[in-house]
C-alpha cells in the first residue's frame, strides 16, 4: 500500500481558513473537487508508488490532479473553457 503525506480540507493550522469553507457549491472547484474525489479511480496511480516500507510519504495523486486541472483551466482562454 502506497503511504501519501495527510492533507485534511477541515484543518486550520497555519491558515484560519478551512478549505472547505472556501468552495462553494456550483463553482468549477467545487466539481472539480467532487469529481476527483468521489468519481475518478485514481488506483492506477497508487500501484505505481513503491513507497510502501521505505522512503518518504508522496503527494496523494487526487490533491496534485486538482492542482493540475484546476492551473489548467484558469490558463485558458474564456472561448476554450
Amino acid at each position: 500500500m502506497a503511504r501519501f503525506k495527510h492533507y485534511d480540507y477541515e484543518q486550520t493550522k497555519m491558515i484560519p481558513l478551512r478549505f472547505a469553507d472556501q468552495i462553494q457549491p456550483g463553482t468549477f472547484e467545487y466539481t472539480l473537487n467532487h469529481v476527483v474525489d468521489n468519481e475518478l479511480d485514481l488506483t492506477v496511480f497508487e500501484s505505481r508508488y513503491r513507497n510502501d516500507y521505505n522512503g518518504a510519504p508522496a503527494y496523494d495523486p487526487a490533491l496534485l490532479l486538482k492542482i493540475v486541472f484546476s492551473r489548467i483551466h484558469v490558463a485558458l482562454p474564456p472561448a476554450e473553457k
